[in-house]
């Protein structure tokens, strides 16, 4: 989703106002061209929350489904876009619990020309991929979309369908948690210090 029309920039150019609205009185070709014009955003959401591309894929063809389903009952076509990350947000949570989350994930790494030592970035991303890990759905859901998306505290608490004061507190806590999991990860094991 480009800068113009995500939900945080409170702009929509007119062309594509025009095309929700035609979508919402049901016509498939502007329906297409929005999905076309937001997949590849809400994938971006769905894989850093979930964590398993096929999950996330799930999740945003759950979220498309939905979209082309309650279109019409969408009140303010100027809001489309929060309104849809709401729709992600709920099928992320759905595909969270559904347990398909525990099916194995295989992650391909891709071999990478040989620099000069960036293992300590390696390592920071490893730390941060673990301590995100470990947060729970809903934390990692406003993590994403106040720190990666850049929406504001009220923009992701409208997205999640929650209050301000919540939103606050599970970002509060969530980055406490990773703040905990980084700390706990930098530690010596007990084996490093007696040798």
């Amino acid at each position: 989703m480009n800068g113009r029309n995500d939900p945080g920039s409170g702009e929509v150019s007119a062309e594509r106002l025009a095309r929700i609205r035609a979508a919402k009185a049901g016509r498939r070709e502007a329906f297409d061209l929005l999905a076309a014009e937001v997949v590849d955003g809400l994938y971006r959401v769905a894989r850093l929350v979930l964590r398993d591309n096929d999950v996330a894929e799930d999740a945003v063809q759950e979220t498309l489904v939905r979209c082309w389903r309650d279109l019409p009952a969408l009140r303010d076509p100027a809001k489309f876009d929060a309104w849809l990350h709401r729709l992600l947000v709920r099928a992320i949570t759905d595909e969270f619990r559904s347990g398909r989350r525990r099916r194995a994930a295989i992650t391909l790494l891709r071999l990478e020309p040989t620099t000069p030592d960036a293992s300590a970035d390696v390592a920071i991303r490893e730390a941060l991929e673990r301590g995100f890990g470990r947060l729970t759905i809903d934390h990692r859901a406003v993590i994403v979309l106040k720190l990666y998306l850049g929406l504001s505290l009220e923009e992701t608490a409208l997205t999640l369908g929650i209050p301000v004061g919540t939103a606050k507190s599970r970002l509060h806590y969530a980055t406490d948690a990773m703040r905990v999991a980084l700390e706990a990860d930098a530690r010596p094991t007990g084996r490093e210090v007696s040798a």
